[in-house]
């Protein structure tokens, strides 16, 4: 896993995230089977992830796109039957969430690019979801050199 440092780029690209979805919060994870870091945070919120945190990943939604490689988007958590009970928004108070795979070069989970906030927003569209995946591409360009 790469390791924690502040990147300029990576920055502006998940500031363009909050901006986009509305949301208050957008950070970079880094995953393996066993651990999961924030790598680079955003934080308009003051949500209280900090890069260099680490969560239990089997207590993580990240993980589970880890497992799958596909992303996930919530407009609202109460809205969603599948996350509405889910124990991982009641745990983080978030409504909205949004996460994409970020991909190696070998198509292996580096880690997840993805944003939350306490109120609902709307980003469940063709048109968000295409910004958030060209987001999440630039933003693999700029990752650290073991990222590609």
């Amino acid at each position: 896993m790469a390791s924690v440092s502040v990147n300029g780029d990576v920055a502006d690209v998940l500031r363009e995230l909050c901006d986009l979805t509305g949301m208050g919060f957008a950070a970079v994870a880094g995953m393996t089977e066993e651990r999961w870091m924030a790598l680079q945070v955003y934080d308009r919120i003051e949500f209280g992830l900090n890069a260099g945190d680490e969560l239990d990943i089997a207590a993580t939604i990240c993980n589970e796109i880890r497992e799958s490689g596909r992303p996930i988007y919530i407009d609202s958590v109460r809205d969603a039957p599948k996350w509405r009970d889910h124990p991982v928004p009641a745990t983080y108070g978030f409504q909205s969430y949004v996460s994409v795979p970020l991909f190696r070069m070998d198509r292996s989970v580096y880690g997840t690019m993805f944003a939350v906030d306490p109120k609902p927003h709307v980003i469940d569209t063709p048109e968000v979801r295409k910004s958030i995946v060209l987001l999440a591409a630039r933003l693999m360009t700029f990752l650290y050199p073991d990222a590609i």
